[in-house]
């Protein structure tokens, strides 16, 4: 293998929205990992990506790519009802993969893929990025070193904006089935960042709701009907004995961003940003001990994990990712959030929907440690 590590891109296509704004220039900027070989779904649009990124080669196969031994690695970057199969695929050609978050459509998904995973011996990593988040990996340090003392209550909101207008392109996430919405993606980035930092919960109370039930498509000029929730209200305890409690929506027009509140016997942290705790800048931490007045907290080097030219911004988080991804490859110590975390957050994740659906406060299941 050489020194970095040579990745296979599968959803590279120059006008992919998410990629373009954050895998795109964070494998270009990266020390560990070389942006080898690129697939999309035409050989047009593979030979264009390949040019734009500089790779050395282009399919249209996701199939051959991972037949290639010029690759060690997989990035499977493309709508979440398409990650199972090419993920399936790198993971039975022997590759090592990252896969965006959702790991799967569903839990079955994600199970049968993090089984796979294991018994094949390769690396995974899921884009759970409030994980390598540095403002959050030192947070979660400051809640476990005392910072706070004893938790007694935490509270995270994110509202973000999501339009009630798009082109019929951007509406395929109407389909709450599909697996793409507010629930899953939002809410499962933000409700695990404070999984992450505080704790896991051992009961919880939910509501899901879908608040704009139709969209407008604006090239189609047509309203579609909307499955979809797009807004999660979870109440429940920790396992640790603090109250918490979440809401995540999308909102029409000006959402407020991330924040999130740690109250403790000796002292809080508090963390907000403008977009969502996995993405957008970089996070601010404030903490006050034994006072009523918060500080901005300086944030360690030592969770920084890229160059410190790096992009800021979305690319940020995921080159943090990319980085203990290829040192998991390296080392195989895998510091990464891997498929197992993938898959105990979508069992959470069902767990709220089937709290909201019952009516009623249900316990959480008792994670499984990896073998």
């Amino acid at each position: 293998m050489a020194n970095r590590i040579r990745l296979g891109f599968v959803g590279a296509n120059v006008n992919s929205t998410w990629a373009t704004q954050s895998h795109f220039p964070a494998l270009l900027a990266s020390p560990d990992v070389e942006f080898t070989a690129v697939c999309t779904t035409r050989p047009e649009s593979a030979e264009e990506a390949r040019q734009a990124f500089g790779a050395k080669l282009a399919f249209h196969d996701f199939q051959e790519m991972m037949a290639s031994p010029e690759i060690d690695a997989v990035a499977v970057v493309v709508r979440v009802p398409s990650h199972y199969e090419p993920t399936k695929a790198a993971i039975e050609a022997g590759k090592h993969v990252l896969t965006e978050w959702p790991l799967g459509r569903n839990t079955a998904e994600a199970e049968e893929l993090a089984a796979l995973a294991q018994e094949n011996g390769v690396q995974t990593a899921v884009g759970l990025q409030s994980r390598v988040s540095p403002a959050l990996l030192y947070v979660k340090e400051l809640v476990e070193t005392g910072y706070a003392g004893e938790v007694l209550s935490c509270s995270v909101t994110t509202m973000r904006d999501g339009a009630l207008e798009r082109p019929s392109s951007r509406t395929w996430q109407r389909d709450a089935d599909l697996g793409a919405h507010t629930l899953t993606i939002a809410n499962g980035h933000v409700i695990d960042a404070l999984r992450f930092v505080a704790g896991d919960f051992a009961r919880v109370a939910c509501m899901v709701s879908t608040q704009a039930n139709q969209w407008y498509e604006t090239d189609t000029q047509q309203f579609v009907e909307v499955t979809s929730p797009d807004n999660v209200r979870v109440s429940g305890q920790l396992k640790g004995g603090a109250a918490a409690s979440v809401h995540v929506g999308a909102v029409p027009w000006a959402g407020s961003g991330f924040r999130m509140e740690i109250y403790g016997r000796e002292g809080t942290l508090v963390v907000t940003g403008s977009v969502s705790s996995q993405r957008g800048e970089m996070l601010r931490v404030q903490g006050a001990q034994g006072g009523h007045e918060l500080r901005d907290l300086e944030l360690p080097e030592r969770f920084v994990f890229v160059p410190p030219d790096f992009p800021q911004g979305d690319p940020f988080n995921i080159g943090q990712l990319y980085a203990l991804f290829a040192e998991a490859i390296r080392t195989g110590q895998n510091r990464a959030p891997t498929f197992d975390t993938a898959v105990d957050l979508h069992r959470f994740v069902d767990t709220l929907k089937r709290a909201s659906d019952d009516g009623r406060e249900l316990p959480v299941a008792q994670r499984t440690p990896s073998p």
